[in-house]
């Protein structure tokens, strides 16, 4: 049952992805999306350097949150 509720709190928090969100990749890159693919990729641009890379939307594994950032 928790594994449950934890893939629909996953799926919502895919679906919720929006321009300006800070996520972590299943890779462990911290980027922040700057455009939303209607073919389910997404668009970070990574620190420092400024660096667009493109990933699909399920590789996308948390949002960062303004208390994860302290």
């Amino acid at each position: 049952m928790p594994m449950q509720r934890q893939r629909k709190q996953q799926t919502k928090m895919l679906a919720g992805l929006q321009n300006g969100n800070v996520v972590v990749t299943s890779g462990g890159i911290v980027g922040t999306i700057i455009a939303v693919e209607s073919d389910d990729t997404l668009v970070l641009r990574v620190k420092p350097d400024g660096v667009k890379l493109q990933v699909s939307r399920s590789s996308v594994s948390s949002l960062v949150t303004a208390e994860g950032k302290k």
